[in-house]
């Protein structure tokens, strides 16, 4: 028998036939992949066969229940979403199974619509089934927009040249990430793939980091340096922020693209380099040509081929898609289960205007998931996280401050306010301690039981 995976969307698990032919036929109208399974033991050995992206099971069966499918799921599949159906459901089963993480709980008989709609918003979530067919070059890259695929579409066309290629995007797009794959589809794949970032080396580094420098160059060189370029040599170097670079690096940027030679700062020998450029900005270099901020003939170098990134606003048929890759990658560094959100929640993501894109849903995520005490992410973390600035990310220091925040009233919650016991959980002197609750402006004794407020 062929072992090959089927793929479906749904695995559909009842040991009533009748309703296992209803519930399918419903599921099958709306166009889904449906396998069905007639318990739970059947269940578990159909999973890597079919690959669902979903699970729908009763809850009460004999043998393997719908709740012991799901932790056995779980433990093989952590980021597939399940929906319970139950005729003997109750408010504690609902309660109980959603703490687990089950993402959805229909008492049957169950609405039609209802049942649609949690498919729908549990599909939306699910990632795509590991080993699907994503080429290596861009498995990194996650997504089902057909506005970033046709941008792929070029970017693997472009690879195989030797052409520079300009990558434009708003910040946080991933223009590293498109770098790194144009990269891994490259002939010069084999080669070394070196990233800077323009924007963050002072500038009057920039020439001895890109180009090198000898022993004795300047004061503080004690060693010979042998500089990005030569350090990528047989294969990319990919200049992040370019708007930002100086014009007299400029105009040295350009005698090495023109040359194929790089001077070490206090050398007067060159040494040859075989490097392909690729660069980015999220700044308009057409306004910064028009105003003499960028040189004409370095833009045409470095501009044979122009991507655009499109942002997030404008792909938010990935989100699910990263929220989930996210979050079990979260789960995976935590060594714990993966959490999930709420569909309210994640609707909520879905609808946000990410002025900082994929770093700020990351950003984002990252901080539920720190705050979550439950399996399931609530609306309310979610909308906390995005209300600052209206959207927009805070600034380190203002997320430094609320999380510092939080956690001192977390601490001061689990030891009812013992500042003692308190300092020792935050690995604090006591001095130390009743600072950092001074400047956030906490009072142990709100913490401590009793009649106290």
């Amino acid at each position: 028998m062929s072992t090959t995976p089927r793929r479906c969307d749904i695995l559909l698990v009842d040991d009533d036939a009748d309703l296992l032919r209803l519930v399918s036929l419903r599921l099958r109208a709306a166009k889904y992949v449906v396998e069905t399974a007639a318990s739970g033991e059947e269940a578990l050995n159909r999973l890597p066969l079919v690959q669902p992206r979903l699970l729908i099971t009763d809850l009460r069966m004999p043998g393997m229940d719908g709740l012991a499918l799901f932790e056995a799921v779980r433990a093989q599949r952590p980021g597939l979403p399940v929906i319970i159906l139950t005729a003997h459901g109750t408010i504690p089963d609902a309660v109980q199974a959603t703490r687990e993480g089950v993402f959805g709980f229909l008492p049957k008989p169950f609405d039609p619509q209802d049942l649609l709609a949690q498919v729908s918003a549990a599909l939306a979530l699910s990632a795509p089934a590991e080993g699907g067919d994503a080429a290596a070059w861009r498995a990194a890259i996650i997504t089902r927009s057909p506005l970033l695929e046709a941008v792929l579409d070029e970017a693997l066309l472009v690879a195989k040249s030797e052409a520079s290629v300009f990558i434009h995007g708003d910040s946080g797009t991933g223009k590293e990430l498109l770098a790194q794959a144009i990269h891994k589809a490259s002939p010069r794949a084999a080669g070394p793939f070196v990233a800077v970032n323009c924007s963050a080396i002072p500038s009057e580094l920039l020439e001895s980091e890109l180009f090198g420098h000898v022993k004795g160059a300047f004061t503080g060189a004690a060693g010979a340096h042998k500089g990005l370029f030569v350090a990528a040599d047989g294969g990319s170097l990919f200049l992040d922020e370019i708007g930002d670079l100086p014009l007299p690096m400029q105009a040295k940027l350009l005698r090495v693209l023109q040359e194929r030679q790089v001077r070490p700062v206090g050398s007067t020998q060159s040494v040859a380099v075989d490097v392909r450029i690729l660069s980015a900005t999220h700044r308009d270099l057409d306004e910064l040509l028009a105003q003499g901020q960028f040189r004409e003939d370095l833009y045409y170098r470095l501009n044979v081929v122009a991507l655009h990134l499109p942002p997030l606003r404008e792909r938010r048929e990935d989100i699910p898609l990263l929220v989930a890759h996210l979050l079990a990658r979260l789960a995976e560094k935590a060594g714990e289960a993966p959490k999930r959100f709420a569909p309210e929640a994640l609707e909520a993501l879905v609808g946000a205007d990410w002025p900082g894109n994929v770093r700020q849903l990351q950003n984002v995520v990252e901080h539920c998931v720190a705050l979550a005490v439950t399996p399931v992410i609530p609306l309310a973390l979610v909308r906390r996280a995005l209300r600052d600035r209206a959207g927009q990310l805070p600034s380190l220091a203002e997320a430094r401050d609320g999380f510092e925040r939080d956690y001192l009233i977390r601490v001061l919650q689990l030891t009812g306010g013992n500042v003692t016991q308190a300092a020792r959980l935050a690995q604090r002197n006591r001095t130390e301690f009743y600072k950092l609750l001074a400047r956030h402006g906490l009072e142990p004794a709100l913490f401590k039981g009793g009649d106290e407020p």
